[in-house]
């Protein structure tokens, strides 16, 4: 639950583009266009050169000057991973940009947890979990079925580490506000809105195997004598399951628009809102 190319192309050589429609048989509206799609039209951008000549680029290579996306030669998956980067701190991560705000933002050598506040970020994260698995089971969505049984689920993994707890004699305390929120948002988005979604579903597992691992291990050392829970094991290797992941993410990702894309992208703000929420229980 924890936080965790643009393509420049040298045409100095142009000056003053033109652009033009080379679709000679269409007829001009009055508004000086064919309004033919795109993909019934080539383009030539005409420029004067230093000398006689004209300079033809075609709509292969207007295409290729579009806009990048930062990532996007690499999959889908590393834009989410460069936008969430972003929103890091630079302590947390050396591409952050974010100031440090709230108390989980710190360093996490300045925490003071409690077990008590961490019963309580355990807790809220199991209802999350345990929301997020259950969508993936029932796959409201047909997509979501790509990502059962990955390996990364924890709801199973934290039930048997808040028995731990009662074991030794913790009270177990009911999920509190941040949880039951985002719990809700979770089953609200999953029915309407399968890219913002999606966009959840990354950054909650791929956060907790990186910073929430670190975390996990510096609350052990204050707290629990160095006891690491089930929270942070995996059966098998974590980076293989986390690679599946990604190439099963990559894959869906495939059949999205780019304007579906960036819906997704810009979902990870409020990804990030409800998961830092959800920490500072540890310190409550």
């Amino acid at each position: 639950m924890a936080s965790l190319t643009s393509i420049s192309q040298s045409q100095s050589f142009l000056i003053r583009p033109h652009l033009t429609t080379t679709n000679a048989n269409a007829k001009p509206s009055a508004f000086g266009s064919s309004f033919l799609p795109v993909q019934f039209q080539s383009y030539k951008i005409a420029r004067m050169p230093p000398r006689n000549g004209v300079v033809v680029v075609s709509a292969a290579t207007a295409e290729k000057a579009r806009k990048r996306y930062p990532g996007e030669a690499k999959g889908f998956v590393e834009e989410m991973r460069f936008v969430a980067m972003k929103l890091h701190t630079r302590d947390q991560a050396k591409e952050g940009e974010k100031e440090v705000k709230e108390p989980e933002e710190r360093p996490v050598t300045k925490w003071e947890p409690s077990v008590d506040g961490y019963l309580r970020f355990l807790v809220d994260s199991k209802l999350v979990y345990d929301t997020l698995e259950g969508i993936i089971q029932e796959a409201p969505i047909p997509i979501y079925a790509e990502f059962r049984n990955t390996g990364l689920e924890r709801s199973e993994k934290l039930e048997k580490d808040l028995e731990w707890f009662k074991e030794h004699g913790y009270t177990i305390p009911e999920p509190s506000s941040p949880g039951i929120t985002y719990a809700q948002y979770l089953k609200e988005l999953s029915e309407k809105d399968p890219q913002a979604f999606i966009c959840h579903f990354y950054n909650i597992y791929f956060a907790h195997s990186a910073g929430g691992r670190m975390i996990g291990k510096k609350v052990a050392e204050k707290i629990l004598d160095n006891k690491e829970l089930e929270f942070y094991k995996w059966d098998g290797e974590l980076s293989q399951l986390l690679q599946n992941v990604r190439d099963k993410l990559n894959k869906v990702a495939e059949s999205w628009t780019r304007e579906e894309k960036n819906h997704c992208l810009d979902e990870t703000e409020k990804s990030f809102k409800h998961s830092g929420e959800i920490l500072r229980l540890i310190l409550s």
